[in-house]
């Protein structure tokens, strides 16, 4: 895969171009990243936000998955305004050695920085989510966000265009999966065209498995 390989989309915004992020992009996905998950829920809990040092844990967290993200050559997909990262999306695919697993020196350093209960944490709500999925021949969306200055202007549907293209072209892929933890997204994803699968709970947090098939 091409990293700094540029995708199709229906969208009707020529501002906007969406493609494969590169290297020199990460930092600012990650603050992309950061700002959209700082409220989650499920986060919250795993990274405790009412202690001291919630914001480093993340930010540290964040930007642990996504340089493994990275080295692993998993799908991340970014749309630009004039040359400038403003929404990002990153997914897993059908490989459950990556997904479950991780690396090594993935757990290393998030047990640095999340600690050894929050790694354990995330990696356990990702192996629960997958197994509630129709198949496990599937991506998994594991962030998407949209910059605080660009949102409401319809970049989430571009990212989910990207997805799509993503999703289709990849042998052996039947659909896409996302774990949702927030009400308001709801409707973002089932205008998507993404249906409700199952309620789960995990660390007392409460969400919802939404699968679209391709």
């Amino acid at each position: 895969m091409e990293h700094s390989a540029a995708l199709d989309y229906s969208e009707k915004d020529v501002d906007f171009e969406i493609k494969h992020l590169s290297a020199v992009d990460l930092k600012v996905a990650a603050s992309i990243l950061y700002n959209a998950y700082f409220d989650d829920p499920l986060f919250c809990k795993i990274f405790k936000v009412d202690e001291e040092g919630y914001e480093m844990r993340l930010r540290s967290a964040i930007r642990e998955e996504l340089n493994t993200f990275w080295e692993a050559k998993q799908p991340m997909l970014g749309v630009y305004r004039d040359g400038s990262l403003v929404a990002v999306t990153c997914l897993l695919t059908p490989n459950p050695d990556f997904g479950h697993g991780r690396y090594w020196h993935w757990r290393l350093r998030m047990l640095m920085t999340a600690g050894f209960l929050g790694t354990q944490q995330l990696l356990h709500k990702e192996k629960l989510v997958r197994a509630e999925l129709p198949t496990e021949d599937c991506h998994m969306i594991s962030f998407i966000g949209v910059h605080p200055q660009h949102q409401d202007r319809g970049l989430g549907h571009i990212l989910l265009a990207g997805i799509n293209e993503v999703v289709s072209s990849t042998e052996g892929s039947k659909g896409v999966g996302v774990f949702v933890t927030l009400n308001k997204c709801l409707s973002f994803f089932t205008s998507g065209g993404f249906t409700f699968i199952k309620k789960l709970s995990t660390e007392n947090i409460t969400g919802q498995i939404m699968y679209k098939s391709m």
